[in-house]
Parts: C-alpha cells; sequence; structure tokens
C-alpha cells in the first residue's frame, strides 16, 4: 500500500500500475495478487489503511488528559502539518477518492470510511459535554461538520500557498470553539 501511495503522488491515478507498484513494494506481481482481488480492491484497502494511520498519527500527537478545547485547537494544527509530513499519502488519497468508482460510475469511497473517526470525535466530543466545557449538541453532526472543516482546510492550504497554516488552524478553531463551547 505505501508503493501504492508513491505510485499515485507520482503518476496520478490513472497511470498508475500494478506492475510498477509492485516493483516499487520489491514484490512480484504475483504476490500483488494474492493479498488484493486487483486494482480497487488495492486502493479501497489503501484508503482504509491510509486514513486510520493519519488518524492515528494525529492522536497520538495529542494530550488527551487536557480540556476538550484544547485538544480540539491542537489537532487542528497537526492536521494542518499534514501538508508537510504526509503529502504524498494526502495527495493519493485525494486521487483515490475522486477516481476509484463502481462500474456504475458511482464512487466505491464514501462517508463510510470516516465511520471509526466519526465515532472517536463523537467520543471527545461527548468528553467535553461531561466535563462540561461544550454545550449538548448533536454529536454525529458536530462529527461530520468537523471532519468537513479538515479535509476543506486542508485542501484550501494545499491550494493557497503562503497562507500560515498555524493561524488558519487557529481561526478554524475559533470559529468551531464558538458554536460548542458552553460558555460564549
Amino acid at each position: 500500500m505505501a508503493a501504492a501511495i508513491a505510485e499515485i503522488a507520482d503518476r496520478g491515478y490513472a497511470d498508475a500500475s500494478l506492475t510498477r507498484i509492485a516493483e516499487r513494494a520489491g514484490i512480484s506481481k504475483g504476490l500483488l495478487w494474492h493479498y488484493f482481488a486487483g486494482r480497487d480492491d488495492l486502493m479501497r484497502s489503501t484508503v482504509v489503511a491510509t486514513v486510520a494511520t493519519i488518524r492515528d498519527r494525529v492522536a497520538a500527537e495529542l494530550d488527551l488528559t487536557r480540556p476538550v478545547p484544547e485538544v480540539i485547537r491542537a489537532a487542528l494544527h497537526h492536521v494542518a502539518d499534514l501538508r508537510t509530513t504526509h503529502r504524498a499519502e494526502l495527495v493519493a488519497l485525494d486521487h483515490i477518492v475522486h477516481n476509484l468508482r463502481h462500474p456504475d460510475g458511482t464512487r466505491q469511497v464514501t462517508l463510510d470510511f470516516y465511520e471509526e473517526t466519526y465515532r472517536g470525535q463523537e467520543a471527545l466530543f461527548r468528553r467535553g459535554q461531561e466535563e462540561g466545557s461544550l454545550r449538548d449538541f448533536d454529536t454525529r453532526v458536530m462529527a461530520v461538520t468537523y471532519q468537513g472543516a479538515v479535509d476543506v482546510m486542508l485542501a484550501f492550504l494545499d491550494n493557497t500557498p503562503g497562507v500560515d497554516a498555524h493561524a488558519y488552524a487557529d481561526k478554524l478553531a475559533d470559529i468551531l470553539l464558538l458554536g460548542i463551547s458552553a460558555t460564549r
């Protein structure tokens, strides 16, 4: 899957071949077929593993014992850093998400790929409600909204060179926290 990420980041989705992916991985194409039913299976597996790796990386850098508003702000800062620390993964994910299709043309990568991420975010928001730092709101709606803001922040920062990523993350945190904080 790391070889698939590198191949897609270098050549794009359409030009990424299983032969070159196998060569990058240092394995035979037959071994690739042993583990994956085909190109689509490899791409789906790559999305699942990459999203989990990125999510776990951001979570590992957080002090989850801090008050939830501080965790949210720190998480946005760590996500903003992904543009440099995990650039190839983000590029490959973007290519796969927008190009991996079922035969009828519908996307294979849908919001259900975020389900574990949503559950973790919901748990964090519930904890904030329990600690009294966040007001009462639907944690699922907020998890989906938060993830959407994260994804758009990454796209904006990637397409707008020169923008201070941490200043942007702080402004986004301010807006989100203004809407969900218990005290205003």
